[in-house]
């Protein structure tokens, strides 16, 4: 089966880009897939696994305030993560994902399957709100691939 990562691993290579991961929701999905092909040691620096705010905040920098005010689940964290992948890891660019997989966890107007994706390349943040509809395993695998395709379109 094809995936937006077949498309977003030869643009990485001709544009001589390195990657990094920040998760949440996915825990370490992305990671995973990146890490499965051959040769990715040339374009994937490395991934943060931040399932707790501890981690957000002390690893990834992400403001305790807006943890706070707006949750974890959230636009300004998860562009956060994205940008404190970046600048831990080193790489050209990262993607993050901050959301409820199920089949608990849901909140007042965050219910099960809301994603918050955001990718990052030098200086440009992109993020969108998902709500996926499938059980824990799908809504892992559909936030990973809707991660690759978000850098994708950044990065075209």
């Amino acid at each position: 089966m094809d995936s937006f990562l077949d498309r977003l691993i030869p643009l990485l290579k001709e544009k001589n880009l390195t990657i990094g991961t920040a998760e949440s929701c996915t825990g370490g999905n992305m990671a995973h897939e990146i890490t499965a092909r051959a040769g990715s040691s040339a374009y994937f620096k490395g991934g943060i696994v931040s399932y707790c705010n501890e981690v957000k905040h002390n690893v990834l920098g992400v403001s305790e305030e807006d943890l706070a005010r707006y949750g974890a689940v959230s636009q300004p964290v998860v562009e956060q993560m994205a940008r404190g992948a970046m600048r831990v890891l080193e790489c050209d660019c990262a993607v993050a994902t901050s959301g409820i997989a199920g089949p608990g966890g849901a909140v007042p107007g965050k219910p099960v399957g809301t994603v918050w994706i955001a990718a990052a390349y030098h200086e440009h943040v992109v993020s969108s709100c998902f709500h996926f509809s499938s059980d824990r395993a799908g809504n892992i695998e559909a936030a990973t691939q809707a991660a690759f395709q978000l850098l994708l379109d950044l990065l075209m």
